[in-house]
């Protein structure tokens, strides 16, 4: 009898990753090493999802072929392996993603090593030593009390109890459920193993030992493995202790000096892992580089990541990157946990489908979007954020897919380069200015797609229109206006200029046609209050906020 489905192995994985969602922000809370920046739960939770993407993608393709459940056997094992091995190369993301990676790869590969071979209890616990031995050799100064020794000290107990388990083997014609049965069990030998190291930990870690907390990547090994247990008998997962977050949320790590967390994958011939952890480390620290001759996956932190992939200019094809802001990860993580502290843990609220990030200028502008559930980046004085910055924006996006909101015609050209460059999927919107895009962010909807969510935004963008006010910043060459002066626009256009409420007037004046609602925003030092502006009110409702963005005293939008 050939070994089971695909569709069986993806089962146990979806456990795995199933329940380590449950448990994803416990996880993120615990992080402290190397740095106290809250990702490892999501690192993770991208990985498996990157694995079981690719075996969908391998189980559509196979049942288009032969009309049913490919069997792993029927596709081969060399195919599943290299398959599975690169999707998680290419998903990871932080250290504990690519770490997971390299575990992933090192099972798979005794998995390949072995044709033939029924998945037994000899099996996994061959699949386990190869993984702690890949893992292992992914970092170049292994950290003990961290998930590196949770999976040796499993591995480690599996080689021992193997001689006192009775059936370990299973024959041509093994039964399903005997096989299930086997593998949970020795699973679950693993699970005891796995929590007693982790519970260790601190003991040999001075930073997890500080914080009063156990390593976040060990934790979350043991919900993952008590997930597939699940999967495998079909019942509630095996009881893993819930952690409380760290007492201190302070980074423990030089790489705190560093902002930007950067993961991307280069593609190429005759890459070598090795060649790069040099000249990484010297724009950086915190360097994991694995692969093989055809694929790298880099995480470094830096404060410069262009100059990380600029490394790889002429040597490969740089993709999948991804830039987090760890300063702006580490503040929010201890916001969340002081927020919590004290109280009982709440449920993990659930990932939208689709986000959107807004570039924008003023703090009462930020809190505009952000009552729309938009994600912002500050754009600064003059909205003209980097593509790295964009990048980390986008990271920070608690969806998969994303829509970028530029906000400004000098954003759209770094906004499609960080989209391209992405890991997620993301669509820019053709919004041009804030008022813009703030009136046509009510559009959004998270459950859908991208892609659909741009092109309700864009359809809700036609029908608007916008103006502004501004005071002169310099004179008119044609002798209209002065430095100081009301200059105000209805789309591109000078329309008004002079003293602040005559300009504002005719402003409101030329978009209220057709209009039923103008909403004006009033920008930092504007010298009108909100009831003179309402009295400046053409027949149409005015809806006024406070956005306090520099260079324009107002932003009007029209619908």
């Amino acid at each position: 009898m050939s070994d089971q489905s695909l569709v069986r192995f993806r089962t146990v994985l979806d456990g795995a990753l199933a329940h380590l969602e449950s448990r994803r922000q416990e996880i993120n809370d615990l992080n402290v090493f190397p740095v106290a920046d809250g990702d490892t739960g999501d690192n993770m939770a991208l990985t498996l999802r990157a694995v079981l993407a690719e075996l969908d993608r391998l189980a559509a393709v196979s049942s288009s072929k032969v009309g049913g459940d490919r069997l792993i056997d029927d596709i081969g094992r060399d195919e599943i392996v290299e398959s599975v091995a690169r999707a998680a190369l290419l998903g990871a993301r932080g250290n504990s993603g690519v770490i997971l990676s390299q575990l992933i790869r090192g099972a798979a590969e005794e998995l390949v090593s072995r044709p033939g071979e029924l998945v037994d209890p000899v099996l996994i616990g061959a699949a386990m030593a190869r993984a702690a031995q890949r893992a292992y050799g992914s970092v170049r100064q292994p950290a003990e009390g961290t998930i590196l020794t949770v999976l040796r000290d499993m591995a480690t107990s599996v080689a021992t109890e193997l001689a006192h388990m009775g059936d370990t083997r299973l024959g041509a014609e093994g039964d399903p459920a005997v096989q299930n049965a086997l593998i949970a069990d020795v699973l679950e030998r693993a699970l005891h193993a796995g929590e007693e190291s982790v519970r260790r930990g601190p003991e040999l870690l001075a930073v997890l030992r500080e914080s009063g907390v156990v390593d976040a990547g060990g934790h979350a090994l043991t919900v993952i493995v008590a997930g597939m247990i699940a999967a495998l008998r079909g019942s509630d997962a095996p009881a893993v202790a819930v952690q409380a977050p760290a007492r201190v949320s302070l980074p423990q790590h030089s790489s705190s000096t560093h902002r930007y967390c950067t993961n991307f994958a280069v593609t190429g011939r005759d890459l070598d892992p090795s060649h790069w952890s040099e000249p990484l480390e010297a724009i950086g620290d915190s360097v994991l580089v694995v692969g093989d001759a055809a694929t790298l996956k880099v995480h470094v932190h830096t404060d410069d990541p262009e100059a990380a992939t600029a490394l790889f200019v002429g040597v490969g094809e740089v993709s999948h990157l991804d830039v987090a802001d760890m300063h702006a990860q580490v503040q929010a993580r201890s916001d969340r946990l002081d927020a919590i502290r004290g109280a009982s843990r709440s449920e993990p609220v659930a990932e939208q489908r689709c986000g959107a990030l807004a570039i924008v200028s003023g703090a009462g502008m930020r809190a505009l979007y952000e009552s729309l559930g938009v994600f912002v980046l500050d754009g600064g004085h003059t909205l003209n954020p980097s593509t790295y910055e964009l990048l980390a924006g986008i990271h920070d996006v608690g969806a998969q897919e994303v829509v970028v909101l530029p906000n400004s015609p000098n954003v759209v050209m770094a906004a499609t380069h960080a989209a391209e460059l992405s890991e997620k999927v993301v669509r820019v919107s053709a919004a041009r200015s804030q008022q813009a895009g703030l009136s046509a962010a009510l559009a959004l909807d998270p459950a859908r797609d991208a892609a659909q969510n741009v092109a309700a935004i864009d359809a809700a963008l036609a029908g608007l229109r916008t103006g502004a006010v501004a005071r002169a910043a310099r004179a008119d060459r044609e002798g209209r206006f002065a430095v100081g002066d009301a200059v105000g626009f209805v789309d591109d256009a000078i329309v008004a200029w002079g003293a602040p409420e005559p300009t504002l007037r005719t402003v409101l004046a030329q978009l209220a046609e057709g209009a039923e609602l103008l909403t004006c925003i009033a920008g930092d030092g504007a010298p009108l209050d909100e009831t003179a502006v309402r009295a400046l009110g053409p027949g149409v409702e005015i809806e006024c906020e406070v956005g306090g963005q520099p260079s324009y005293w107002w932003l009007v939008a029209a619908e």
